[in-house]
């Protein structure tokens, strides 16, 4: 079976996510391409042979689309799930899921409604080779209870329209969702915390950030937020347990030694850390397709925990580091829960 993915928003994830599904994974085809710029969905999708609908409903109602995917811009997001959900078709919607946790309820309770899911949140880190071997490694024991997650997310730079609520909105969101994962655990306090600011950054932004939270069984993580690092995308996460500790691996790359030093290219963006992962998101998201399975990856349940979650850092950077209680709904049935 060739699943015929319709690919709504063509800015540059939506065009990169276009390239995966037509050059990387097999099993699928892109017949449909929209945008709120009617030229350049033409052009993305003449590119591949494919339509391009006016709008992103008619895309979804289109007979010649079995599976959205969703990239437009963020407040656009509730709409596009919510019309797939509605058609019954599956849909992948890049982070965030919805802009507020009011609107991800919403996907969540049509979901239910429905009777089986359809939704997968682009949280790729889930998919990294790396992270899934210190999956392994928690989930088998060898190092006890987990106690405490030590993290860093630092980019290079950030352009002047990043703003300091985005360190947690656009940023730390992939650590929220990954350690949510990592340790089968809920996230139930946020705390961040502004120490000296680097003068590399725009003068409207607090950076870095060091952002702390509380799991429900009482692990601690601490996360350094720091995007204008100048040196590198740089993710580090290690997870201590009673008798030892799980260290994420550093990218492999060569070991180069010249003038006098030695060492080891960094990676310069986000795209180049986890293309690998990426390709795997969406081969299983394919292959989940065509086997008529429901989506394994991050669910519509995982999307609205993120956006919850990331509310409450926000709240406590504006509150100048106070400790916010994360004000979650109960966990329904079909997501794993008990409600």
């Amino acid at each position: 079976m060739t699943v015929r993915v319709g690919v709504i928003g063509a800015g540059m994830i939506g065009q990169d996510h276009i390239r995966r599904l037509t050059d990387v994974v097999t099993g699928a085809t892109v017949t449909a391409v929209t945008d709120i710029d009617p030229a350049r969905a033409a052009e993305v999708a003449a590119r591949v042979g494919a339509v391009a609908p006016a709008t992103g409903a008619e895309l979804i109602a289109s007979p010649e689309v079995d599976a959205v995917l969703v990239t437009s811009w963020g407040p656009t997001h509730a709409e596009h799930v919510l019309n797939a959900i509605a058609a019954g078709k599956p849909v992948f919607c890049e982070k965030p899921l919805a802009t507020t946790a009011e609107d991800c309820l919403r996907i969540v309770d049509a979901e239910r409604a429905h009777g089986r899911r359809l939704v997968q949140v682009g949280f790729m880190r889930r998919f990294d080779a790396g992270y899934r071997q210190m999956k392994e490694v928690i989930a088998a024991g060898s190092l006890g209870t987990p106690l405490i997650v030590h993290c860093a997310h630092r980019n290079p730079t950030v352009p002047e329209s990043y703003t300091s609520a985005m360190a947690a909105q656009d940023t730390a969101v992939h650590e929220i969702d990954v350690l949510r994962w990592l340790l089968d655990d809920e996230i139930v306090s946020a705390q961040v915390i502004t120490p000296r600011a680097t003068g590399m950054r725009f003068e409207h932004l607090a950076d870095p950030q060091l952002m702390y939270f509380e799991t429900a069984n009482g692990v601690r993580i601490d996360l350094e937020v720091f995007v204008n690092c100048q040196y590198g995308y740089d993710i580090q996460c290690e997870t201590v347990g009673e008798k030892g500790l799980v260290r994420l691996p550093d990218p492999a790359a060569v070991g180069v030694r010249t003038a006098g030093a030695h060492g080891t290219a960094v990676p310069q963006d986000w795209k180049g850390r986890f293309a690998d992962a990426f390709d795997t998101e969406f081969r299983e998201w394919i292959a989940g397709i065509a086997a008529g399975v429901e989506p394994t990856g991050p669910s519509a349940w995982d999307g609205y925990a993120a956006t919850v979650i990331t509310d409450a850092a926000v709240r406590s950077l504006e509150s100048g580091g106070q400790v916010v209680t994360v004000d979650m709904k109960p966990r329904p049935a079909c997501y794993g829960g008990t409600s």
